[in-house]
């Protein structure tokens, strides 16, 4: 009975499903990119300073120790309410494993491979770039992996400062427990996070796949 109550919910409200679920995965998949690019760039700026690689771990690591509600209620007197806090919430809780894959990736490489690069007159960005970047992008892709499904849970409790996505057909679910519609409301929302967060991780594999040499997998 409520499979197919699920499943009547889901072919009478499968536009605003649809559109509930692109506005979900648009959200992570900007707040991922976003929170790349920063963790990334963190790393490469404090990996070779111990004390300061440790504080950007540090820093990071108290960030993901704030529970979502508590974090998302601190940005709102910053950003409001909608998208805005909701992105900064999932770039903020997206940095330490972008950070600390990047910071250990690069000082785990051979230091005979920067000195061949250097070797044969590759400017420090150059060597940056074309080498050290190359061979730590399979650690930052996983750990774009882990953000990426990290955020798409967190995404759904954003709901609460009226953030995007279907954190908001599972609240409206709960919020109407006792009536038809409840259950399968917060079932449909629960569902396609969990669907959603698989395909985009099977994506992030394949880009993996395609973007990394034989060489280094």
């Amino acid at each position: 009975m409520q499979v197919n109550g699920l499943w009547d919910y889901v072919t009478a409200h499968h536009t605003q499903l649809i559109f509930d679920s692109y506005q979900h995965v648009s959200a992570v998949v900007q707040s991922v990119l976003l929170a790349t690019l920063i963790g990334v760039a963190i790393g490469v700026a404090t990996y070779r300073n111990a004390l300061a690689a440790n504080l950007a771990t540090a820093t990071s690591s108290v960030i993901l120790t704030i529970p979502s509600f508590a974090l998302l209620g601190l940005l709102i007197p910053l950003f409001g309410l909608g998208v805005v806090p909701s992105v900064a919430a999932l770039v903020l809780y997206s940095l330490l494993p972008i950070i600390r894959n990047t910071i250990v990736g690069l000082n785990a490489i051979d230091p005979a491979l920067t000195d061949a690069a250097r070797g044969i007159g590759m400017s420090r960005l150059e060597t940056l770039g074309r080498v050290e970047l190359r061979l730590v992008w399979p650690a930052v892709l996983s750990a774009m992996r882990l953000s990426t499904q990290m955020s798409m849970g967190v995404l759904a409790i954003a709901a609460y400062v009226k953030g995007p996505g279907l954190g908001n057909l599972i609240f409206a679910g709960l919020a109407r427990v006792g009536s038809p519609t409840a259950l399968p409301m917060a079932l449909s929302g629960t569902l396609l996070i969990v669907i959603l967060a698989l395909a985009l991780d099977a994506i992030l594999v394949l880009v993996g796949r395609l973007t990394t040499s034989k060489g280094i997998r």
